[in-house]
């Protein structure tokens, strides 16, 4: 079901139509400040589950914490000064922070990391969802393959090898919402009309002193 919005003004209806059905353990696809997401509420372990089948992926670095704001990753990760100032500097924008969980967050989420990739996307329309829902969103980027098979792409000890990321191909990304149609599962599309830059965003693993670049995107680092 596609849901036509206005970004910079969106019914308040229907973020309550998205809310809902993200409440009951649905997913649902939106638009962000890169290419398009598909989304599921943290408080639902089924639809965490439905997430992760559909994504095909089993390293967790490919899932990622949407926040409204800075103050909702303390909740989940662990973060100093230092590592605050840096995150502070770059959102909202195109950038993934993989940063160390706090005790119980593998838990809740069901992963096997004790780290987490946290993000504010820089733009409205995830943003408005997150406060209507009143907790951050689990989410994963969609991808042309999610149309075919709902096979793994890789196997728990490949996975836990790779220390970078592999970057997504331009073509394996949508532009249009209409395009996402073709997923199973979806239960809502929040589409602007507009088509969406076949972009993701920069990947930077502070789980060390050092900050790694895991898969360069539209952020640019180092700044």
């Amino acid at each position: 079901m596609i849901e036509y919005i206005v970004p910079s003004n969106i019914d308040d209806r229907v973020l309550n139509r998205a809310a809902k059905i993200l409440a009951d353990g649905g997913l649902l696809a939106l638009p962000t400040d890169t290419s398009w997401s598909i989304v599921c509420s943290i408080k639902s372990p089924a639809a965490i589950k439905k997430l992760r089948k559909l994504s095909g992926e089993r390293d967790e670095r490919h899932f990622t914490l949407l926040c409204s704001n800075i103050s909702q990753f303390v909740d989940v990760v662990k973060m100093d000064n230092s590592r605050f100032r840096v995150i502070n500097r770059l959102c909202p924008g195109p950038y993934v922070f993989i940063l160390k969980t706090l005790s119980g967050t593998e838990k809740f989420l069901d992963i096997r990391r004790q780290e987490l990739g946290v993000r504010i996307p820089d733009y409205p329309v995830p943003i408005r969802l997150i406060e209507t829902l009143a907790h951050p969103l689990y989410s994963i980027t969609a991808k042309k393959s999610m149309t075919g098979s709902d096979e793994w792409s890789a196997d728990d000890d490949e996975a836990d090898k790779q220390e970078l990321l592999p970057q997504i191909p331009e073509d394996e990304l949508f532009e249009s919402g209409w395009e996402l149609e073709d997923i199973n599962g979806l239960d809502m599309i929040l589409d602007s009309g507009e088509e969406r830059e076949r972009i993701f965003s920069t990947i930077l693993d502070m789980c060390t002193d050092e900050i790694k670049v895991l898969r360069q995107g539209a952020g640019p680092w180092p700044i």
